[in-house]
């Protein structure tokens, strides 16, 4: 079944009515948001194939339609083209945030965390900041070795003889050729890279040499990524309790979890890890639902974007929300900060 014009504009009058609402969308009120003029009954078949076709979800009987994941998916994806062909524009939201970002960096930390409190306030949602690391060392060597049927030790070292060791586990008992092989094509591959040279194209070349082999390489990656990250991640967050704005989020269970991972963090990092190796042509990475790394984010949708204040030398911020965020203001938002700090801090 195709996805043609009429039916992607029912598509993106459910998602901007949901977004709004946060109630199921029915046809009659899809009805009176398009500029289709189609009857009540033709929108309610077309949002029978919309459901078919996975956009489209039914929470509950005789109820309206919400957006799935596939869903949300198709509307930042169209969002993020559109927004690269536009000119870019500064939001006068962000005045506020410009005039902090222009005391630049003598105290980095009070810095960090007035922006993380910022961007909670402008978008009502929670969000991270990491402090710059630097990102170019390289790969020296990986050696991958048995403990036992079960687990391997990746030893991975990079510039400086830094050393790190990581246990990986193995769902079956590698002999000693495949071992041999994996590290040639670990070594091969990885070797003097620096963390942003390891792209989406190397990994998935790498993972596609290691055939039934390629999970162990994703943890390889993980690994090096780690090893490469050497010094401690300093994360500043706010607005955690924004989460409890949005019903779908604010049950006991799922609020706690959430603010369980914003105190202690350390899933956090994973998330910064996972997007630094993620990094794809527009400079900002959504992750909705069950594509972000952090179990207890399942439920939510993470937008992130990459900042650099020299060469080498970046940082994440993240924005955590819930699936029918607002996307073009955290979109907009996040560039305009991004091209702030480009400007400020003038790489060398």
């Amino acid at each position: 079944m195709e996805l043609d014009e009429r039916k992607r504009k029912i598509l993106e009058a459910i998602i901007k009515n949901y977004l709004e609402t946060g109630e199921p969308v029915g046809s009659r009120t899809i009805s009176k948001y398009t500029d289709l003029n189609l009857s009540s009954a033709t929108i309610r078949n077309e949002m029978a194939d919309l459901e078919e076709m996975g956009y489209i979800l039914q929470p509950h009987t005789s109820a309206g339609r919400i957006p799935s994941d596939k869903g949300y998916r198709l509307y930042v994806d169209n969002l993020m083209e559109e927004k690269e062909k536009e000119v870019s524009e500064r939001e006068k939201d962000l005045s506020e945030m410009k005039k902090i970002l222009m005391e630049r960096a003598d105290k980095m930390d009070q810095l960090l965390q007035q922006m993380a409190k910022l961007l909670a306030v402008n978008t009502n949602y929670a969000t991270m900041i990491t402090a710059p690391q630097y990102h170019k060392n390289k790969v020296k060597f990986i050696q991958l070795s048995k403990v036992d049927e079960e687990k391997l030790l990746a030893v991975v070292v990079i510039d400086g003889n830094i050393v790190k060791n990581t246990i990986i586990d193995v769902e079956e008992d590698l002999d000693n050729e495949t071992l041999l092989e994996l590290n040639m094509l670990c070594n091969t591959s990885l070797n003097g890279l620096t963390l942003n040279e390891i792209s989406l194209a190397v990994i998935a070349k790498l993972k596609e040499q290691a055939g039934i082999h390629r999970s162990i390489i994703g943890s390889v990656i993980d690994a090096v990524a780690e090893a490469i990250t050497v010094d401690d991640l300093e994360i500043y967050t706010s607005g955690a309790t924004n989460i409890f704005k949005y019903p779908e989020l604010s049950g006991q269970q799922k609020a706690q979890e959430l603010l369980t991972t914003f105190e202690e963090k350390e899933a956090l990092s994973d998330l910064v890890t996972h997007t630094t190796t993620a990094e794809n042509d527009y400079g900002i990475q959504v992750y909705i639902g069950k594509e972000t790394p952090v179990q207890t984010m399942k439920d939510c949708s993470v937008v992130t974007a990459t900042y650099e204040l020299e060469e080498g030398v970046k940082g994440t911020i993240g924005i955590i929300g819930p699936k029918r965020m607002d996307y073009e203001k955290v979109v907009n938002t996040l560039k305009t900060l991004k091209a702030e700090l480009d400007t400020i801090y003038k790489k060398s």
